[in-house]
């Protein structure tokens, strides 16, 4: 399913413009930036509530600047807060699959601002005192080339003004693809799949510590990593998506 998967992303991303520094790497036309005024106005408005804590939209009369869904009231998430910078849908799904498998890299900068730009509207989260990003397993890796999640926590990093530490966390295995698998089986799959580097330890007791990602689907995977660094002495983590599903 993964290779279906794969050739069908590439098939979208071959219909996106090309990501050219003077291009909107949506519609294509000539521009400045790396999305244009219209695409911008048209596709990126930003959530006007989310819950604090996993980031999914919240209803307005349910609101307030310290909000929590449901869910999270329920079962509290091992991480303490997650910030993203826009919801997973048409079309913003294109640009997360066209750096995800089409190698679009020009696009994690975008990313990144958006998320800084989240961050600094997030006044209900502190800022961490580093970073990480998501770790992909040896293999993914190598099929890849590529971590996109790293590619887009590093100019996340510098424009935040945190230190980025990627190798605070490995992952023991690859997993199956977490999108592809039934919201009952995710959990399985994710168990136990992260360690703390060897050498970490004194760089997570006592520490914030942000983790980056490019999609938060269920929110699984983060959770499974969030224990495993408070597991080794973090005391909060607080998440950067890019994107957010609108349902977990």
């Amino acid at each position: 399913m993964l290779s279906r998967l794969r050739h069908w992303s590439q098939h979208l991303t071959a219909r996106l413009p090309a990501a050219m520094p003077s291009s909107c790497a949506l519609c294509g036309i000539s521009n400045d930036d790396a999305i244009c005024a219209g695409c911008h106005a048209q596709f990126f408005r930003q959530a006007q509530h989310r819950c604090t804590q996993c980031a999914i939209p919240l209803p307005a009369i349910s609101a307030t600047a310290a909000a929590r869904c449901g869910d999270c009231l329920k079962q509290s998430p091992a991480f303490d807060a997650t910030i993203a910078a826009i919801d997973y849908a048409p079309p913003i799904d294109r640009l997360v699959l066209a750096l995800k498998f089409g190698n679009q890299l020009a696009l994690a900068p975008l990313f990144a601002r958006m998320l800084r730009d989240a961050s600094l509207h997030a006044q209900h989260s502190p800022l961490p005192a580093c970073m990480t990003a998501v770790p992909l397993g040896s293999q993914r890796l190598a099929e890849r080339g590529f971590n996109q999640a790293l590619e887009i926590a590093r100019p996340l990093s510098h424009a935040l003004g945190i230190r980025l530490d990627p190798h605070l966390a490995v992952r023991l295995r690859d997993t199956h693809a977490q999108s592809l698998l039934h919201p009952d089986e995710r959990h399985r799959n994710i168990r136990h799949a992260f360690i703390a580097s060897h050498d970490a330890i004194d760089r997570l007791r006592g520490r914030h510590i942000g983790v980056v990602d490019d999609v938060m689907t269920t929110g699984e995977t983060l959770n499974e990593l969030a224990a495993t660094l408070k597991r080794f002495g973090a005391t909060r983590v607080t998440n950067f998506v890019f994107a957010r599903t609108l349902l977990k």
